[in-house]
């Protein structure tokens, strides 16, 4: 079952390369080491700007 999600993932990431021109080995580095971890950064710092928010607001 995991052999078959593992390929299935792998298969998106070929179709994803082949739609974009990009080719599957630079699909997966936009995603995997650009995207995704620029999505988390992006949400840490949206959480902590909204807590910083927050703990402003109970203070007043």
């Amino acid at each position: 079952m995991i052999d078959q999600f593992f390929l299935w993932c792998v298969w998106v990431l070929e179709v994803i390369g082949e739609v974009t021109g990009m080719g599957y080995e630079l699909a997966n580095i936009v995603i995997f080491v650009i995207l995704q971890p620029g999505l988390i950064l992006l949400f840490f710092i949206l959480w902590r700007r909204q807590k910083k928010v927050n703990s402003k607001n109970l203070n007043t």
